[in-house]
């Protein structure tokens, strides 16, 4: 039996479930058959974008899976260089997820040029309140690239996605994004060498559960969103099967260390 999370993490309109269904990298048919096992797994959350090329199977499993709209956290986002056509990127991207909203809105990755940023953001908010989108965010940006948005428009982002794992925690990033009440989204927390790491291993091994298992629950542990991603079924429940064991202090101490030794 398989044990889901069910968790979530307050937003500006809405609730996140901290744990996702990442979609980057997967196409075509797989990104249908994927995304349907994991809705049939359990998750109620997806993570596409504009350029996985792929809104249009996820929207179709959707749709096709049976599970409300309403009962599923969609996630997409708008890569910036589409400045000055985020409106019709985003109506795109709902046309494709065959919605007439999705719950957040990400712009992708941060550019050099601050009034682009603002600019971009703005165009952001605009959606926010024209409901076509329930809540917006950012991706890879910095804490002082955010608080540049929000001294720009007096609005914050409710999500900063960014590459994330046990061998990235940083603490002090961890603080300064609580205090700035923005959700920390991970990305990429299965690749880097985490699943193969000998202190991720050893854990895993005492418990009786994956690396993998392993490393989503660290991030549910902490408050963390995790998106983890495959295209195998089996491997698809095996990530959400988390809710049947907790990690303990000892353990996430160890965990969380693993970034401090790299940094070193």
């Amino acid at each position: 039996m398989t044990h889901v999370p069910h968790e979530t993490v307050p937003l500006v309109a809405g609730a996140m479930p901290l744990l996702g269904f990442g979609t980057w990298q997967i196409t075509g048919s797989d990104a249908v058959t994927a995304t349907a096992a994991a809705l049939e797994s359990g998750y109620r959350h997806l993570d596409t974008a504009t350029v996985y090329g792929n809104e249009a199977e996820v929207g179709r499993a959707l749709a096709e899976s049976g599970v409300a709209r309403d009962d599923v956290f969609v996630t997409t986002k708008c890569p910036p260089d589409r400045a000055g056509r985020e409106r019709e990127t985003l109506e795109q991207s709902l046309e494709a997820l065959r919605t007439d909203h999705v719950d957040l809105w990400l712009i992708h990755w941060t550019t050099d040029s601050a009034d682009e940023r603002r600019a971009v953001w703005e165009a952001f908010v605009a959606a926010r309140e024209a409901g076509l989108v329930r809540d917006i965010g950012v991706s890879n940006y910095s804490p002082a690239q955010i608080d540049e948005l929000v001294d720009a428009t007096g609005v914050k982002p409710a999500v900063n996605q960014i590459k994330w794992s046990p061998l990235l925690y940083d603490a002090g990033l961890v603080r300064e994004l609580a205090d700035r009440e923005i959700v920390l989204e991970g990305y990429s927390a299965l690749r880097g060498g985490t699943l193969t790491d000998a202190t991720i291993s050893g854990i895993a091994d005492r418990l009786g559960r994956t690396p993998a298992q392993v490393i989503v629950r660290w991030h549910l542990q902490h408050g963390f969103v995790a998106i983890p991603k495959s295209t195998r079924p089996e491997r698809i429940a095996a990530n959400a099967d988390v809710a049947g064991f907790e990690l303990s202090d000892d353990d996430m101490a160890a965990l969380d260390g693993l970034g401090s030794s790299r940094r070193q």
